[in-house]
């Protein structure tokens, strides 16, 4: 084990969990590249080339969650593809627009603007925005699951 390795490893841990709440910073893949950076320190010793493709598989799972939980707490509550598109747009141009705030009101304000302009009522097109946050926060969940079990894999092939 490589100290210096292992302590560029958990910075990049850190600033990984920190990025799944902050749009600046690339949450999962900071993860992945803090194991990919130990790797080097170690030459690959103990880590198999299945080891990575299977931790970035994982990566990518956080990707699609972004996606797939907006979509489905959005059309859980009665919101249309409109609104659907309109929180993935949302979810993009929110934090360009709006800063760190724009990851949560950015898809909300595109899923109610979106039905608005389909010409649903307020009420429903509320009732379409809430459920892309409560999406949004099932995933956040889901993707911290994920990055946890990332890490404690990590950690279990290194420390045995």
């Amino acid at each position: 084990m490589s100290a210096a390795g292992m302590i560029i490893a958990v910075i990049c841990f850190f600033f990984g969990i920190l990025g799944t709440f902050l749009p600046a910073l690339p949450g999962a893949p900071l993860i992945w590249l803090g194991m990919l950076l130990y790797g080097f320190a170690v030459d690959f010793q103990g880590l198999a080339l299945s080891f990575y493709l299977l931790q970035g598989a994982a990566v990518l799972l956080t990707f699609l969650i972004d996606y797939i939980a907006s979509a489905y707490g959005t059309k859980k509550y009665g919101g249309s593809r409109a609104a659907v598109l309109g929180s993935i747009l949302g979810l993009f141009l929110g934090p360009l627009l709006l800063g760190p705030p724009g990851l949560i009101f950015g898809p909300f304000l595109g899923a109610f603007l979106m039905e608005l302009l389909k010409g649903k009522a307020m009420e429903q097109s509320l009732q379409a925005a809430f459920g892309t946050l409560l999406g949004l926060l099932g995933g956040t969940i889901l993707k911290l699951v994920i990055e946890a079990v990332m890490i404690g894999s990590f950690l279990w092939v290194v420390l045995r």
